[in-house]
């Protein structure tokens, strides 16, 4: 069993929990993730690890309540204990030799782009870190992410921050004023890695999108996160989950990410155990 040491609600819909996995602690690297169960009957999930702490042993995931195992996970509290917290799995991230970066973080890629961000800028690196929410009440790390970077671009699709846009927009304000980039790093909904992908095609810059897909097992046997890159079939699990932005068939990772939309609303139904009714 692991123990949850903290748990912090970021936002109405997103939290963030610590976890004791001093195994996984240990060799945690940015870029890795971990699959959850938190008990016999749940079904395995994928998250990408947030944070690490080798002297403590904790792992921090941040997880959004969309569907039936996040609700449910959610519901535990610091001192709870979950079934299963594999890993860490993946390859981790390729930084080495990147002295200057564009990182960017869509909604939730944010908690994903954060770690990114940190070992770059711990490494030396000059890093100019892009987040983007609907809103201000979405806004989350802020502390943390100035903490990550050289400088930091918070936008929002309303402008309720002061600045209205999207990451790639504020990305393609500092290309287009001459700025020069080793990297660029892209994590969050496929629409916007696909975007900065196309961004920074014409300037020839190295570009490192972090695919989202489908997951089961998480070792390569299922075959459940393949997808098409050069060309040629990968899998997100053991090949990635870091890949050339370039390279990726962001069409045909869209289409597979919507496969199961239908059993995911289903499955994201609560049934109320006093009147029986279906929210």
């Amino acid at each position: 069993m692991y123990k949850i040491l903290r748990k912090e609600r970021l936002n109405d819909t997103v939290t963030l929990m610590e976890i004791h996995a001093p195994h996984v602690a240990r060799k945690a690297l940015p870029g890795q993730f971990i699959i959850f169960r938190i008990d016999e009957n749940g079904e395995r999930v994928p998250l990408t690890i947030a944070d690490y702490n080798r002297e403590t042993g904790g792992v921090t995931i941040i997880f959004q309540k969309v569907g039936a195992s996040t609700r449910l996970l959610d519901t535990l509290e610091a001192g709870d204990s979950i079934l299963d917290f594999a890993g860490p799995l993946g390859k981790p991230s390729e930084t080495e030799g990147i002295r200057r970066a564009a990182v960017l973080g869509g909604g939730l890629g944010v908690a994903i782009a954060y770690p990114q961000a940190k070992a770059l800028h711990q490494a030396g690196a000059k890093v100019d870190l892009f987040v983007g929410f609907r809103n201000k009440d979405l806004i989350i790390l802020e502390d943390e992410l100035k903490n990550a970077c050289s400088e930091l671009h918070i936008v929002t699709d309303d402008g309720s921050n002061g600045r209205k846009g999207f990451v790639t927009t504020a990305l393609a304000e500092k290309l287009e004023a001459g700025e020069e980039y080793d990297a660029v790093i892209a994590i969050g909904p496929l629409p916007m890695m696909r975007a900065a992908s196309e961004l920074t095609r014409p300037y020839g810059i190295r570009t490192i999108v972090s695919m989202n897909s489908i997951m089961i097992d998480g070792t390569g046997m299922c075959g459940g996160c393949r997808l098409t890159v050069g060309g040629e079939t990968k899998f997100a699990c053991v090949d990635g989950p870091d890949f050339d932005g370039h390279l990726v068939d962001f069409d045909s990772a869209m289409k597979r990410g919507a496969l199961y939309k239908a059993e995911e609303a289903e499955a994201s139904k609560h049934v109320c155990r006093l009147t029986g009714e279906v929210h």
